[in-house]
């Protein structure tokens, strides 16, 4: 069990700490899912969007230049 302290303040325990690899400095992200308060280090949720998009055939960089030049190329017989 965690209390919240002055300011808002969590202390981890810390086995949970030795058990995640979270050290002092660690830069984490709060997250809030079903009602519950998660933290996730950066590199967490860095993983989480690669999984998420990982299926995504093409870059939506390349398909926006695509769209663009086609406009253009519209406007231009226009």
């Amino acid at each position: 069990m965690v209390e919240v302290g002055p300011k808002g303040r969590v202390v981890i325990p810390a086995a949970l700490r030795r058990q995640l690899g979270i050290e002092e400095g660690t830069r984490l992200i709060a997250l809030i899912e079903n009602g519950a308060v998660v933290l996730v280090p950066r590199e967490g949720v860095e993983q989480r969007l690669q999984a998420m998009f990982r299926d995504v055939g093409a870059s939506m960089a390349d398909e926006l230049i695509q769209e663009r030049r086609a406009e253009a190329a519209g406007e231009a017989s226009a």
